[in-house]
């Protein structure tokens, strides 16, 4: 018996589904065929056996591109490895594309089989599928399907490697479109402005120039001799600028009225103004075709490379081109005209705009367009592959088609393409280290100035955001300063062994040395008994600063305070203080001598 199990990729997740065991798979397939559209039928042959949903749309799409690319991915893995039978000879996996059952083949193990049975049971899957899946609705499977498609897409156009030759067709198509319109309205211009100054279209031939003239002459008559210098300068030739002046003079034209004037010089500014803007889309289309096909615009031409590429739909598919369809690419409808008729087929198509057919000889120009067409193949695969493109090869094989022209011309005998290719390898590798050289040049100077940019916005956001905390912590700290100050100055003031106080202030030191003396006295004659009353005066000194400090009063303040609080704070006392006056004054001298 063999176990058969379906897997189905869906935008939402994986589905693993296992089917009744028959003998063999094909009598499964008349029994699905029938049960596909009813789903209680096909209930009965297939079942869920495991289903792992996406973590979200980034999985989704990374799951999706794996599976278009024929890999294994890590999800598609540990579901295959947890909820397949571990004996793989006996398990037989379907899946709908062959890429990713040859894959899952060769790195798991287990057999795999698509198309038949296989494909009409993931057709009733795909139809069942939200039954099949318990909390999964139609509306919800719809807009994942919607969601992933959209991103998948996405994700294909911006990896797109033929992303870049859609300028190049687009440019080549808008100058050839330019072209035609330029010409169409200088001669509308020349017609409008022929009724006025029919000579003009006599001696002026190109369109851009002619506009200009009808832009800066306006009415002929008001052309004088001071106009002289600037049609000089818009014709770049004084003997034309002087025909221009004389036939302005003798004119056949007919007068003309002012607003008329007006819509010619606006109809011809605006012709100018594409000419102009023509003139710059070459430029682009020039430095374009330079960085994405170096060889096969330096070979043929950047205007006919360009044409070959647009033609073709891309580099790439030019590059698949053989050489015999690259001869007769844009000669399509004289080649199956050709075919009808029995006639003669092209010998060229867009090559022939190149200068090496025109400068051939009419019995040579097929032979010299099939060997430019063999060049121009070779030039094409050089810059579609190569991993840093130059102009060297498209040089080289430039030099050969002079080579080979000139030997239908004189019968030189040109060098060998091995000899060339040699000389080419060796210029291509100089030049592709020099390229690279530059290019790591022009990384490392912009990795420092972003590194420099980065810094500096760094920098300013640092100072932004400490600017506020350093200005809150400054106004706090001031405060604290102060507090701490002031209780260090009071007692240095009123301290014994300060020895840094000035003499300047002789009240304070009278003050302070009352406070000494009557100290010292009272150890002397009281003895043990001045002890209590130093105890009972301490605290109403120390309720007289309290509220000083708290208050936050100057020195002086607490100086006189102290002096006018002494008499009361020694009250008791005053009997002892009169009789030993004299000896405090004798005691004020000696520390003032000290």
């Amino acid at each position: 018996m063999v176990l058969l199990h379906v897997l189905f990729e869906h935008a939402v997740g994986y589905a693993l589904l296992a089917l009744k065991e028959v003998e063999e798979i094909s009598l499964l397939q008349p029994q699905v065929e029938e049960s596909v559209l009813n789903l209680g039928k096909f209930h009965n042959i297939v079942r869920l056996v495991a289903f792992c949903p996406f973590a979200s749309s980034q999985v989704a799409l990374e799951n999706a591109n794996a599976v278009s690319e024929g890999v294994v991915h890590e999800d598609l893995r540990l579901l295959l490895e947890t909820h397949l039978p571990s004996k793989k000879k006996k398990v037989l996996l379907g899946v709908g594309d062959p890429k990713i059952g040859a894959a899952i083949q060769e790195e798991l193990g287990y057999n795999c089989q698509t198309g038949g049975v296989i494909a009409e049971i993931l057709r009733g899957v795909r139809l069942h599928f939200h039954n099949l899946v318990k909390g999964l609705t139609d509306l919800s499977a719809c807009k994942a399907q919607l969601g992933l498609g959209h991103s998948y897409s996405r994700a294909k156009v911006k990896f797109n490697v033929n992303r870049v030759d859609n300028m190049i067709i687009q440019s080549i198509s808008l100058l050839d479109q330019l072209d035609k319109d330029i010409n169409t309205f200088s001669m509308r211009v020349r017609e409008w402005y022929g009724y006025h100054f029919p000579e003009l279209v006599k001696i002026i031939n190109d369109n851009a120039t002619y506009c200009r003239l009808a832009q800066f002459i306006g009415n002929r008559r008001e052309l004088n001799e001071e106009k002289l210098e600037k049609l000089e300068e818009l014709t770049m030739d004084g003997a034309k600028a002087k025909a221009i002046l004389d036939a302005s003079r003798s004119s056949m034209g007919m007068d003309i009225s002012a607003i008329d004037l007006i819509n010619i010089e606006s109809f011809s500014s605006r012709v100018v103004s594409l000419s102009e803007y023509r003139q710059s889309l070459h430029t682009y289309l020039r430095s374009k075709m330079s960085q994405v096909a170096p060889s096969l615009s330096a070979l043929i031409g950047e205007a006919v490379g360009a044409r070959l590429i647009a033609h073709a739909g891309s580099l790439t598919n030019l590059a698949k081109y053989p050489a015999s369809t690259v001869q007769i690419l844009g000669a399509e409808k004289a080649l199956f005209r050709a075919l009808k008729t029995r006639g003669n087929t092209p010998k060229y198509g867009l090559i022939f705009h190149s200068t090496f057919i025109g400068r051939a000889a009419a019995k040579n120009k097929g032979r010299i367009s099939r060997y430019l067409a063999n060049k121009c193949s070779i030039a094409s695969r050089i810059d579609c592959f190569s991993e840093v493109p130059t102009s060297v090869f498209g040089e080289k094989l430039r030099e050969q088609v002079e080579e080979r022209l000139s030997f239908y011309e004189t019968g030189e005998i040109p060098r060998k393409n091995l000899d060339v290719m040699k000389e080419a390898m060796v210029q291509a590798e100089e030049a592709a280290a020099e390229i690279t050289r530059k290019l790591e040049k022009q990384e490392k100077k912009r990795l420092k100035k972003e590194k420099k940019r980065l810094a500096a916005l760094a920098l300013a956001s640092s100072e932004n955001s400490s600017s506020t905390p350093e200005e809150c912590e400054e106004t706090s700290e001031k405060p604290k300063k102060k507090k701490k100050q002031k209780p260090q100055e009071v007692p240095q003031e009123n301290g014994m062994e300060d020895p840094s106080i000035p003499f300047s202030k002789p009240k304070k030191k009278k003050s302070f040395s009352k406070e000494e003396l009557m100290s010292s006295d009272l150890e002397e004659t009281a003895g043990s008994t001045s002890l209590p009353k130093r105890k009972k005066s301490s605290p109403k000194e120390e309720t007289v600063n309290d509220p000083e400090e708290a208050g936050h009063r100057s020195g002086s303040k607490k100086k006189r305070k102290f002096s006018k609080e002494e008499p009361v704070s020694s009250g008791p006392e005053e009997a002892a203080g009169k009789s030993s006056s004299k000896k405090k004054k004798k005691f004020h001298k000696a520390s003032q001598e000290d």
